[in-house]
């Protein structure tokens, strides 16, 4: 289902803002949230994370909320975006996450001066609402954690996964995503926190 661009107020955890206009209709610009965790304190003998690049094919290159409809009907929304393009969102918030475990010394980007002990990177191939059968959203996103100093792979996850949308609007569907999103990147935190233990020094 191919939703009409709304108004919305008093959205809770989404952030969603106004600006610029198509054919006299305004765009509507949206974001995902942070899940609402504790923060803990860095661990000072931890590893240094460094979070790379996240690809993605030509089609998420912009910031419009892609759709599928049916087997064949592919598009975007014009009048419904992203703040940011989605691979930046994802690589944001897997910085945020893995930042608030206290399981690491640091946790930055790759364009930083830092080093670092690993390197997260990889590659988003789907960030849309799906029309058929129900609506729901889809993320596939691969992960990899590389060791620095050998530039060798020591974890790679493959994560697709699927989230209903509880109603008809475009406001349910960005917060399906925000679910969506939230336990991908919540599940890949966790094993490369375990991935780390396992390939750290001593092991």
């Amino acid at each position: 289902m191919k939703f009409r661009s709304l108004a919305i107020a008093g959205a809770g955890t989404l952030c969603f803002l106004l600006a610029g206009c198509i054919g006299g209709r305004p765009i509507h610009y949206y974001t995902i949230n942070s899940p609402a965790l504790p923060e803990a304190a860095p661990k000072p003998d931890g590893p240094v994370l460094l979070i790379g690049r996240i690809s993605t094919p030509e089609a998420l290159e912009d910031e419009r909320i892609r759709y599928r409809a049916g087997s064949n009907e592919v598009g975007a929304y014009e009048l419904d975006r992203w703040m940011e393009r989605p691979a930046m969102m994802v690589q944001d918030l897997l910085l945020r996450v893995l930042r608030d475990s206290g399981k690491f010394r640091q946790v930055v980007e790759l364009s930083s001066s830092v080093t670092g002990d690993y390197l997260v990177r990889g590659r988003l191939s789907e960030f849309a609402e799906i029309d058929n059968p129900g609506i729901r959203t889809r993320i596939s996103l691969r992960l990899e954690m590389v060791d620095r100093k050998t530039g060798s792979p020591v974890w790679a996850q493959d994560y697709d996964r699927d989230e209903p949308v509880n109603g008809k609007t475009m406001r349910d569907v960005v917060l399906s995503m925000e679910r969506n999103l939230q336990k991908v990147v919540g599940d890949a935190a966790s094993a490369i926190e375990a991935a780390q233990h396992t390939t750290g020094p001593g092991h």
